[in-house]
């Protein structure tokens, strides 16, 4: 890459964003997370001063943030090096002091929030047995534990119910299927809410008395639903959309209004729901994007963050009763110009079998341009409508790229998630055969220069298309992917074992399949160049799955160079280690796709 070049790339890397805001209790702030030191750290909005400041320095990345009750103390999980092995540290909101509250560095710990005096909090972890999850209970000024609830699986706490003798537990059977029930803390009994079938759960909300509650979930419907439930467990659905999930959902301070967010094929909507009247409306004057993490600030005051292709993530206020949008954060701003941020178009294709599936389409006009496929991991997540700098910059630089949403993918309903589970698996890499197709009769693209790039889930799906469609494709980037099933399944962490068997098939019945369909067994089909990245501390996806790719095809002597980050682990957070890949990865499409 030429000097210029990097210059460029890296004022696309360095953007500034801000996301998951929470409001800390009785202090008329807003905190968030900002990578802009280089690491996600946590940073405060002051209403009064209207402005930012770096709430506290931790010498590594923010994973999670809990504020008291009374907003004296705050929470703050983090990792090691990206092991994602989160540790609980207690900050004083007045001095800014950290202390260590539950620090065991071989294991998780899963923060369920504070008591509501304001004296306990709760997390579980898996002290016990790697695979189980146990829930505790600590008293914050003792740093006394306590613990409540002995599950043989994976399972955290949800939240405190209000009378504070009680804790909501959520129990995983698989990514997307779990339980929930009420854990009585004096005599250790567990009544079940929800449904009795098994399915996803979110925003569970309590009014204060104890009394009604709501959640969404989609356990008796294809998309996520809105629902009020009372003390004996009835439910009764309030608001559905049969097309699209609710994704989130908080209750205002006066218990009237539930502000939740409607994900559209990936964009977005804000609507207020009055627990009054049932009636619904639509928030106006918000740009299009994604939003995340709702909260009341007041009774007439909404945050959330929202980010999208033309803004990287900002900390927005949302004034309920006049619709109108108040900017609080301005992370993203740079000094000069910025870059020229590029809007994708949304479309369809119809796969091998008749199903339509949508992507995200960058266009070049009136040149031949290279192509890159851009593929999400999950397999249960979605590509939305946002910003990715390595996309920006790609797009800039003259390749058209596609971000697809093949099977598999979540937001589009239960019955579209499930299509790619167990044996079914290589459904979802023929849909990216069948995206070639589609990309072929475009004019602009040249169809003998598409790459191909994707990270976890969407690595094993690179490794995949280069070994089953070998043709198609003129250079493939994995990162952090899985290159046999059955290797990666058994070296896992063994909390994520089960469910992930869930998803994939299991080391008990389906070793065949995966000796099948495994990327590593066919990689003397590859016939381009891979690039193969891999954080030496992934406790997700074991760095051996690219390691034994690398040697397979070095071996065979085949196009293959694998760079391991010593200090990462299933993400890359660093921000230098962000900058060193991604313009490891521009060079090295310039060079295979000739642009």
């Amino acid at each position: 890459m030429k000097t210029e070049d990097i210059h460029s790339f890296q004022a696309y890397l360095n953007v500034g964003s801000a996301y998951s805001p929470k409001i800390v209790p009785n202090k008329n702030q807003v905190t968030f997370i900002s990578k802009k030191s280089g690491l996600p750290q946590l940073w405060c909005w002051n209403a009064a001063e209207s402005r930012c400041e770096q709430f506290v320095v931790m010498p590594d990345s923010v994973l999670h943030v809990s504020h008291s009750p009374t907003g004296e103390k705050t929470i703050v999980g983090m990792d090691s090096k990206g092991n994602e092995k989160q540790q609980l540290y207690l900050v004083d909101h007045a001095t800014r002091s950290v202390e260590p509250l539950m620090v065991s560095p071989d294991h998780f710990h899963h923060l369920g929030g504070w008591s509501p005096s304001g004296t306990k909090i709760a997390w579980s972890s898996n002290r016990r047995n790697p695979a189980y999850f146990d829930v505790f209970v600590q008293d914050v000024e003792t740093k006394q534990t306590e613990v409540v609830y002995r599950f043989d699986g994976r399972c955290t706490p949800d939240r405190w119910l209000p009378d504070g003798r009680s804790l909501v537990v959520r129990c995983l059977e698989g990514n997307n299927l779990q339980s929930l029930y009420v854990l009585d803390l004096s005599t250790g009994g567990m009544t079940r809410i929800g449904f009795e079938t098994l399915g996803r759960y979110e925003s569970l909300l309590m009014e204060n008395n104890g009394g009604l509650g709501y959640l969404l979930s989609d356990a008796s419907e294809n998309t996520m639903a809105l629902y009020r439930f009372t003390p004996e467990g009835e439910l009764n659905k309030l608001i559905h959309s049969p097309d699209w999930d609710i994704e989130e959902a908080e209750l205002s301070p006066d218990e009237t209004r539930i502000a939740y967010t409607v994900n559209e094929g990936g964009i977005s909507t804000l609507h207020v729901y009055n627990v009054l009247t049932g009636a619904s409306e639509a928030a106006t004057n918000i740009p299009r994007g994604v939003i995340d993490s709702i909260a009341l600030f007041n009774d007439t005051m909404l945050i959330f963050g929202l980010k999208s292709p033309l803004l990287p993530g900002e900390i927005f206020g949302y004034h309920l009763d006049t619709s109108s949008l108040e900017r609080l954060t301005y992370f993203s701003q740079t000094e000069g110009t910025s870059p020229p941020w590029r809007e994708p178009e949304l479309r369809t294709f119809a796969s091998f079998d008749g199903l339509e599936v949508p992507y995200f389409y960058y266009k070049q006009e009136g040149k031949k341009s290279p192509a890159v496929v851009y593929v999400h991991g999950g397999p249960e997540s979605q590509a939305k409508y946002e910003f990715n700098a390595v996309i920006q910059y790609l797009s800039s630089q003259g390749f058209a790229v596609f971000i697809p949403n093949v099977r598999g993918s979540k937001g589009y309903g239960n019955e579209y998630m499930n299509l790619d589970n167990g044996r079914k698996r290589m459904d979802s890499v023929a849909d990216l055969a069948w995206l070639v197709q589609d990309i072929a009769r475009i004019d602009s693209i040249d169809s003998a220069k598409i790459g191909i790039i994707g990270r976890s889930y969407g690595g094993f799906m690179v490794l995949a298309s280069l070994t089953h469609y070998p043709d198609l494709w003129a250079a493939g980037v994995d990162i952090v992917g899985i290159s046999h099933f059955q290797t990666f399944l058994e070296n896992t962490g063994p909390w994520r074992r089960k469910l992930r068997e869930v998803e994939y098939g299991t080391l008990a019945d389906d070793t065949d399949f995966f000796e099948e369909i495994a990327p590593l067994n066919l990689s003397h089909q590859i016939k381009t160049p891979l690039l193969i990245f891999h954080g030496k501390n992934d406790t997700r996806v074991p760095v051996s799955e690219a390691e034994q790719m690398f040697r397979d095809m070095t071996a065979r002597g085949q196009d293959v160079e694998l760079i391991v980050f010593e200090d990462e682990g299933h993400k890359t957070e660093k921000l230098e280690n962000h900058i060193r890949m991604n313009e490891k990865v521009f060079s090295f499409f310039q060079q295979h796709l000739n642009l």
